[in-house]
């Protein structure tokens, strides 16, 4: 008589976790995704497509170098600046800048650009104490008419900050536009470095600098 098949062996099974791993595995989960919102919420606002129209578009300066000619990033800026102008979306611009480390005026530079672009120069408006966002918001708030809204025009990354700037400083802001994803190191270094400037202009009471 042939001897009996041996039984099938059963697939092997993980063990359950017990309830204290399978917490800590809860808890890294829910701390990975909180730290992952606020890059994405970032990124999401920054990258939005906002299509309205306003009185004036306010341009944040960048580098200018010692040559005198605009930073790839700051002709970003620009550009983005003059295809609102072209399309009728704005009725005049702001260029805000300040004096940098390489003896060139940001604001004055930019306002160059836009008039040898075609942009009547009484349309430009030149803010040459524009250190930072806040102050850009501060001055904006002082020279705009009454009723007069702002669209913003920056980096994609910035656009967060310099729009809640403008509105902490009383300005009606339609909307921002941003500059298109160029993928290049210092737009990357910009993103994380704008991260916690974002953060700390959101959850601040005052207008910080």
């Amino acid at each position: 008589m042939d001897p009996s098949p041996p039984p099938a062996s059963r697939p092997a099974t993980s063990p359950t976790p017990p309830p204290a791993r399978r917490r800590r595995r809860l808890l890294l989960g829910l701390a990975l995704g909180a730290l992952a919102l606020p890059p994405a919420a970032l990124a999401g606002d920054g990258l939005r497509d906002e299509r309205g129209a306003a009185e004036v578009g306010v341009v944040l300066g960048n580098k200018v170098y010692p040559s005198g000619q605009p930073s790839p990033m700051l002709v970003d800026r620009l550009e983005s600046a003059l295809r609102l102008w072209r399309a009728g979306r704005v009725e005049r611009l702001v260029v805000s800048g300040a004096l940098g480390k390489e003896g060139h005026d940001e604001a004055r530079v930019m306002a160059a650009y836009l008039v040898q672009a075609g942009v009547p120069r009484e349309r430009v408006s030149i803010d040459s104490e524009g250190w930072t966002t806040a102050h850009t918001a501060r001055n904006a708030a002082r020279s705009l008419g009454e009723g007069e809204r702002v669209l913003v025009v920056t980096s994609w990354y910035h656009v967060p900050r310099a729009k809640l700037a403008l509105r902490r400083a009383g300005v009606a802001v339609a909307g921002g536009v941003g500059t298109p994803v160029r993928g290049y190191p210092k737009e990357a270094y910009g993103f994380l470095r704008e991260l916690p400037a974002w953060l700390y202009y959101r959850f601040r009471g005052d207008l910080a600098e």
